[in-house]
């Protein structure tokens, strides 16, 4: 009793912060005058005053850390009240504390009356210098901070023409200004009532999967570092070759006026393009005065690194998988495809990946051969979301390689299936971008094609196109290329005779979209159509060669020269154009030969693991081991030669289908 009256206040306090910021008005004055009426008066330093007042303190001691240049103090705070996910997740944040940590390095270069004490100067300098090595490096290749990484090693910083900004008077000032705002933000927002707070920590919420949870998040954030990291790389190095490019063009146009090129530039450049860990050694051991010593450098650098060795996965149970597939549970049968699909979309390409598909296809996984009602196809028409997204991602991981395809195309019933599924699902899903993405990897199939002209899905791409905005990048794009495709042969242009006004209505406004990726697909879509007598007299009646020529002042060259050939077809007299015409008899499947998995098979994942739960390749291993080895691919097995569309960058089409999908 005696620990509850000492507490008392402290607690009215809680409640009272509790009642307010639930906005429980009426309960709050009762609340408020039972507490006078009995003679227990809040505690005027109730939470949120102590919490607002502990956060003025802190931002005070964050400051004065700031002014009086004490650096231990400040990054002690810093570290301890800011947050670790805004520190290492907000850019805005990971910007403050590099220019802070310049602060402190150089603070005794800029208060220091006579010259800063040299112990304490090394001292800070190496500070600085571990955390550009650590935590900073994560900026190293942008090129805001470049410059900065050099200060560690400059003898006098103060007179640097790179750092000249940072002995500016207003440099601190700006600085500060900064630091105050973030510091206002950042404990502004926490504003949550202690009694909440106290709730979440200590209440009913699983430790475990928080831990799971941020796991994941900490593996997250480092793969993204990661390929942030690539990036800058990627882009600093495209930078650099354009510069050297341009520099290699003006001595080009100086040697047409007897200008001579010295051995010294052409090594200076040639040190430029290799790696950084290369220019110390050429710039001193390299003879760039023989002849063909910088090109066989160059081409040397390129020289293909050699794959290590992969072993092979271990064979399955798939009479077991099968019958898992169709009599499970929801969520085991989700977590199976899931599973399955990663052992392709993870696999090495090579033996591995080939080796894997032919397991499946030699088991018939998907029952693409089987006649039954119950087959793992029908999980396409699952009533769970999750399972009919699940089956999805798989054909169209199947459909990205080859022989994939070649298993999914025995007979029109997947291509029926898919149509099916397609057309039901009535929102952007992710279901519906995958079925998409597996038929355009079919489109090049003759005997499907026909069969999707016949099914009018080319009505069903222009319905969906008519709204371009509504739909994602990854539908929109495969949509566009899928419609061209089908436009490619005669059987589709009829078919857009059919609605020529709508046709031509949607194509010219997805020329004026801002989704850049689907041009060429247009221009293709709209060259083919263009080559029917009705479709070019609709055309011109409704002004589509001002409509294209608008599209020339804005467009570049390769967009001009695409647009020009449209023009040119729009008046053309021709009955029938002989550019693009396929012969709709002809039984051979003008295909290459393409493997490529998408990035887009594994974004977005809807299920995660329970504790204790087996999910991945845990799953098939532990519960569907299968007996003997995994047999492994014939060197001499027949393949299929096939082609698929050229399509959106980063997707799996545009890397599978390298070939143009039409010319002029």
């Amino acid at each position: 009793m005696e620990d509850i009256l000492a507490h008392e206040s402290e607690l009215l306090g809680l409640v009272k912060e509790y009642l307010d910021f639930a906005e429980f008005e009426d309960t709050l004055k009762t609340f408020s005058k039972e507490c006078k009426i009995k003679g227990k008066p809040l505690s005027k330093s109730a939470c949120g005053s102590l919490r607002d007042s502990k956060s003025l303190i802190i931002q005070r001691d964050l400051l004065a850390a700031f002014d009086s240049g004490d650096q231990k103090m400040f990054f002690d705070l810093w570290e301890e009240h800011v947050p670790s996910s805004i520190r290492d997740g907000d850019s805005l944040a990971q910007k403050l504390e590099f220019y802070l940590h310049i602060h402190f390095a150089i603070y005794l270069l800029k208060h220091s009356a006579g010259r800063p004490d040299k112990e304490e100067l090394d001292e800070r300098i190496s500070y600085f210098k571990t955390y550009l090595e650590t935590k900073g490096a994560a900026l190293s290749e942008t090129t805001e901070f470049l410059p900065f990484y050099a200060l560690p090693f400059v003898p006098n910083p103060m007179v640097h023409p790179s750092f000249k900004e940072l002995f500016q008077d207003s440099w601190i000032p700006e600085l500060k200004l900064k630091l105050e705002k973030f510091l206002a933000l950042i404990f502004k927002a926490s504003s949550t009532p202690k009694l909440l707070t106290l709730y979440k920590e200590n209440g009913h919420s699983n430790k475990e999967m928080l831990q799971q949870l941020h796991q994941q998040l900490v593996e997250a954030e480092r793969r993204s570092m990661t390929y942030l990291k690539r990036y800058n790389k990627i882009q600093a190095d495209y930078h650099n070759l354009i510069g050297v490019t341009a520099e290699l063009v003006d001595s080009l146009e100086a040697t047409v006026s007897g200008k001579m090129i010295t051995p010294e530039y052409l090594q200076s450049v040639c040190v430029r393009l290799f790696s950084n860990q290369m220019r110390q050694s050429l710039a001193h051991s390299v003879d760039f005065t023989r002849p063909g010593t910088a090109s066989t450098m160059l081409r040397a650098s390129l020289a293909p690194v050699k794959l290590k060795d992969v072993p092979l996965l271990p064979s399955l149970d798939y009479e077991k998988l099968k019958k898992d597939l169709i009599l499970g549970s929801d969520r085991l049968k989700a977590f199976l495809l899931q599973a399955l699909r990663w052992r392709l979309t993870t696999s090495h390409p090579g033996e591995q990946r080939e080796t894997v598909l032919q397991a499946y296809i030699s088991n018939d996984l998907l029952d693409c051969q089987s006649h039954s009602q119950r087959s793992v196809l029908q999980l396409l028409h699952s009533k769970s979301e999750v399972v009919r997204q699940y089956m999805a991602r798989l054909i169209n991981a199947f459909a990205s390689l080859a022989e994939g395809r070649l298993y999914l195309a025995q007979s029109t019933k997947v291509l029926r299936m898919l149509e099916e599924r397609l057309k039901e699902e009535d929102k952007d899903a992710i279901t519906r971008e995958n079925v998409l993405g597996a038929l355009q990897k079919f489109s090049l199939r003759r005997a499907l094609q026909t069969a999707m002209i016949q099914d009018g899905l080319i009505f069903w791409l222009i319905d969906i196109l008519k709204e371009p905005d509504c739909l994602s990048d990854y539908t929109l794009e495969y949509s566009v290329a899928l419609l061209m495709n089908l436009c490619l042969r005669s059987a589709g242009k009829n078919m857009c005779a059919k609605v020529a006004g709508l046709v031509l209505k949607v194509l010219s406004d997805l020329l004026g979209h801002e989704n850049h990726e689907i041009q060429p697909y247009v221009n293709g879509a709209l060259y083919s159509i263009l080559s029917i007598p009705s479709i070019r007299e609709e055309a011109r009646a409704m002004g589509m060669e001002d409509i294209l020529r608008c599209f020339i002042k804005e467009g570049n060259a390769e967009m001009i020269r695409q647009i020009e050939f449209i023009i040119k077809q729009l008046n053309s007299e021709e009955l029938v154009d002989g550019v693009l015409e396929s012969d709709d008899d002809e039984d051979e499947d003008d295909e290459e030969d393409h493997d490529t998995m998408e990035a887009d098979l594994d974004k977005d994942e809807v299920i995660q693991p329970q504790l204790g739960e087996l999910s991945g390749e845990k799953l098939l291993t532990t519960e569907y081991l299968g007996a003997g080895k995994p047999s492994r691919v014939s060197s001499d097995s027949p393949t299929r030669q096939e082609r698929l569309p050229s399509v959106p960058a980063e997707r799996a089409p545009s890397s599978l289908q390298r070939g143009q999908a039409w010319c002029f």
